[in-house]
């Protein structure tokens, strides 16, 4: 087998001859060069895998690839095998049949749990709606087997279309992934279209007048109750000679649930991002809320920043006064149970709207609340936005039909524009 110091004119400069000729490089050792009877010229990687059997790996032509190029790909793969790994056995398990699950747990999830704050939320939405997928090879998931699961999903278990978008849009986002790193050579559902949104149309819900007395007279309720409560069990404490636990008569809140209300109720924050507040980001001597990026629900959002109305200063400020841990990088809401983040308040929330007679009203609604109120007041909508942190303005003009009243005013301007007597002429002729 010649060997020489491969150049890129001298590969050019061989011909062929009635047998195949190899051609060893002398800088790559491994790297050969196969010029078939035919003329064709292909690059190829002498080696020995792990089990000890000695095979070649083909690069690829000639009159693609350069020396300095084939030379690359050589010290990168002889590379790998010095490391162990096998690429003909690689190359097996990737032509074995790719199921979702596969796709899914042993893939997808290593690098979105990396990468994503949402990644969990994304493998556990699709590993739950496609559960029926879950075995089927990627192949085998076709436009035409999402579509009749839609069908199904809609008239079967009135799924709305919303959510039945946001799943297939879930799993189109793990295909193309996928397709980014080669490991499908396309996204079988690409081209499936979404579906109308008519049916998951949500009136904005926000508390009435009555419901915030009731809503508000119910956290007052609460709170006495716990009191008492703890006013009991302290009675049962002493007649056993027991120590006493904490009293809550001298303090300003029973416990986390009202300041946390209050909190929301004011800032519109999202639950998550009241959940994550630390006291860092709490300046009472500015009045000044921050809502940290890391807690909002997009990934490219910034820090938020929420002015304090008085109500909102004045609970954090009793708050703080009453909690044992107050170092800037402590909860403001911390687990009475873990001293770490919540993770849902649904018991406390789910008696408290039992107790106030309210219906229909999610604790994301608490947001909308905000918004609805401020336009109600007559707060423009580009205020909201920004105190909502949406990105677009789209999403703000859901609240706009809360205010006719300012639409009315804004028509009536013109009135002035026009003048008195062109009114009265306009007002002769009708």
């Amino acid at each position: 087998m010649p060997q020489a110091k491969l150049t890129q004119t001298y590969v050019q400069s061989l011909q062929p001859s009635q047998k195949r000729q190899i051609f060893r490089d002398l800088l790559i050792f491994g790297l050969v060069l196969f010029v078939e009877p035919s003329g064709k010229k292909t690059w190829y990687i002498d080696y020995k895998r792990p089990n000890g059997k000695r095979t070649y790996h083909k690069v690829g032509s000639a009159e693609i690839l350069t020396v300095a190029q084939a030379r690359d790909i050589g010290k990168e793969f002889l590379a790998s095998v010095t490391l162990g790994n096998d690429p003909i056995k690689a190359e097996e398990i990737k032509k074995e049949r790719l199921t979702l699950k596969r796709l899914l747990f042993d893939f997808y999830s290593t690098w979105v749990l990396d990468n994503r704050r949402s990644g969990q939320a994304t493998i556990d939405m699709v590993a739950h709606a496609f559960s029926d997928f879950m075995d089927l090879p990627i192949e085998e998931i076709t436009i035409l087997k999402i579509e009749q699961w839609r069908s199904v999903q809609r008239k079967q278990k009135s799924v709305k279309g919303a959510s039945l978008n946001r799943y297939t849009t879930a799993l189109k986002t793990v295909f193309n992934w996928a397709v980014k790193r080669e490991i499908l050579e396309s996204n079988p559902i690409d081209k499936l279209d979404l579906l109308s949104e008519r049916d998951s149309e949500r009136k904005v819900r926000y508390l009435t007048d009555e419901e915030r007395e009731r809503f508000l007279a119910a956290l007052d309720a609460r709170e006495d109750r716990i009191r008492q409560e703890r006013q009991n069990h302290n009675r049962w404490l002493k007649e056993r000679n027991l120590p006493s636990m904490p009293d809550l008569e001298n303090v300003h809140f029973a416990d986390y649930f009202k300041p946390m209300l209050l909190v929301c109720l004011n800032t519109g924050a999202r639950r998550n991002a009241v959940f994550s507040l630390l006291w860092r980001d709490v300046d009472l001597e500015g009045r000044m809320l921050t809502l940290r990026a890391e807690a909002a629900k997009s990934t490219n959002a910034g820090d938020q920043y929420i002015p304090m109305n008085d109500t909102l200063y004045s609970t954090l400020s009793l708050w703080k006064s009453q909690c044992a841990n107050t170092a800037p990088d402590d909860f403001v809401f911390a687990s009475p149970k873990t001293n770490g983040k919540f993770d849902n308040c649904r018991s406390a929330w789910d008696g408290l709207l039992r107790e106030a007679g309210i219906q229909n009203f999610r604790w994301h609604d608490m947001r909308h609340d905000f918004a609805s109120q401020l336009v109600m007041q007559g707060i423009d909508l580009n205020t909201v936005r920004d105190l909502l942190g949406h990105a677009d303005l789209k999403m703000t003009l859901r609240y706009a039909h809360l205010a006719p009243e300012n639409k009315l005013q804004a028509i009536k301007a013109l009135d002035k524009k026009n003048g008195e007597k062109t009114v009265s002429r306009y007002l002769e002729g009708v």
